[in-house]
């Protein structure tokens, strides 16, 4: 099996930049894809941690690119291979990679991320003396237009789009077309046009040689009025290249055996947390955790309506993530003895939520794929899940039949309201005092592989259809020598 030369092109990477799952599965990825034959190389833009995390960067390339000087440097961090574009007119600003101090997008956000997907065009084509991926995977609509450039260059490099959620699609004004850098007969129903503006998430759909999304059961939903959000007609359109891969996690970062934050067994986790968020010390109540953005798509809404029916059973609740202003007000007026909160994000709480609560709630009215239950399996903390996408493809319902069978690992709610999820609480509640069966779906749970092993081998799959389909065999040529130094006229 010949190795294969992937680019992939995302707009944060963990551990480096994170602001969500995205950035988990772009440094995750690329580790468990190594086992598979396949080399990949992630292109990120030069936000400041980037930079500062680098390990012995050489410039390999420089580019006018939207306004000033890019200078692609070839580098090393935290075990992944990169380019990365150090454009400082563009991406030197500490803080969120896309929102301003004031919680308003950056308003050059469509050049930003624009020089991100050109710069995947530029080393499609050669820019790097001795590097030309066989593939180049484009991620989210940050890198949207990726495809798109390729598409209007000649087609020469195969892509993948993978959307992680399809709610977020980067839309911008049609008067920017030029300055994009597309060609006028691009703004096109069959282009990048979209609903009168520039779509990029819509682009990498368009062109894209193939389409990926985070689950099956997302991949139907999203073909579907009440799922599509508006690209739910090109995305039936294009059906036959689309599939879903279900995520996986890093099991060396999240290993319960060989954890750090962790202070020893459940027994000792469970009073830790406790201790921590300020909850009455009970190792008898049955514990909830949550590590979530708080927003609506998540539900966090529901939990909030159901916390009677939580509290009527004798069960507390951890909760930790950020968002919208009114939820974060509302579950710090609800904290007590019974409720412990903390605004913001902090990964040792994040693992001590995940190795000491009993149960995870995930209410989320749509979720692509989600992490934080695969986390809470791994960690024999049993996920109690919508039953939507991503959520219902990776967790096993404890019903009668389940529990019968002896297969369960967490729980479903449908229809997603607060009546489900407070009635669903309470049939967790009955399960929790009955210790061998739920010792039983903890040891089921825990037994399941939540790692990249299966998906990487769908990806490594993929891409060898691609290069070695209509374009022809492996065209790679970086080995493991020296990256040669290119300076290219503005």
């Amino acid at each position: 099996m010949s190795a294969l030369n992937v680019l992939a092109v995302v707009s944060e990477i963990f551990p480096l930049i994170k602001t969500g799952g995205l950035a988990d599965v772009a440094g995750a990825l690329p580790v468990a894809l190594a086992a598979e034959g396949v080399s990949v190389r992630t292109l990120v833009p030069g936000y400041p941690p980037v930079l500062r995390a680098l390990e012995g960067g050489v410039v390999v390339a420089t580019e006018h690119m939207f306004g000033g000087e890019a200078r692609i440097v070839a580098a090393k961090a935290a075990g992944l291979e990169l380019f990365v574009i150090d454009a400082p007119h563009l991406y030197a600003r500490e803080g969120d990679p896309y929102r301003a101090p004031d919680g308003s997008d950056w308003g050059d956000n469509a050049f930003r991320f624009a020089a991100l997907s050109r710069v995947a065009l530029l080393l499609a084509q050669g820019l790097v003396d001795g590097y030309r991926p066989d593939v180049v995977h484009a991620h989210d609509w940050q890198a949207g237009l990726a495809p798109a450039y390729l598409y209007y260059a000649g087609g020469m490099t195969p892509s993948v789009m993978t959307l992680h959620n399809l709610a977020f699609q980067g839309q911008y004004p049609a008067y920017l077309l030029g300055a994009l850098g597309l060609p006028g007969d691009s703004y096109t129903v069959n282009g990048v046009e979209y609903y009168g503006a520039i779509g990029y998430l819509k682009a990498g759909l368009q062109f894209a040689d193939r389409i990926t999304t985070v689950s099956p059961t997302y991949a139907a939903e999203i073909r579907t009025l009440a799922g599509g959000m508006g690209l739910d007609g090109l995305l039936r359109a294009r059906a036959d290249v689309l599939s879903g891969i279900i995520n996986g996690i890093d099991t060396t970062v999240w290993d319960p055996a060989n954890d750090s934050y962790l202070p020893s067994d459940r027994a000792a986790n469970k009073a830790a947390l406790q201790e921590r968020l300020g909850l009455r010390p009970d190792p008898g109540s049955l514990l909830f955790g949550v590590v979530s953005r708080f927003s609506v798509q998540k539900g966090v809404d529901l939990i909030l309506a159901a916390l009677p029916a939580l509290i009527s059973a004798g069960a507390q609740l951890a909760l930790l993530g950020s968002g919208d202003a009114s939820l974060e007000a509302a579950l710090r007026a609800a904290a007590g003895p019974d409720i412990g909160v903390q605004i913001g994000y902090d990964e040792s709480l994040a693992h001590l939520i995940q190795g000491g609560c009993d149960a995870l709630l995930v209410p989320s009215r749509f979720e692509p794929c989600g992490l934080t239950q695969l986390c809470a399996m791994r960690y024999g903390a049993l996920p109690v899940v919508a039953h939507v996408g991503g959520l219902c493809d990776t967790v096993i319902d404890a019903n009668e039949m389940a529990l019968a069978e002896g297969i369960g690992t967490g729980f479903h709610f449908s229809p997603v309201t607060s009546e489900m999820l407070a009635a669903t609480i309470l049939r967790v509640d009955a399960v929790w005092r009955q210790p061998e069966i739920w010792r039983q779906l903890q040891r089921n749970a825990m037994q399941t592989d939540v790692s990249w092993r299966r998906p990487a081998a769908r990806y490594a799959a993929l891409y060898r259809e691609l290069a070695n389909g209509s374009y022809g065999g492996s065209n790679g040529t970086m080995g493991t020598g020296e990256l040669a130094v290119r300076s290219a006229p503005s």
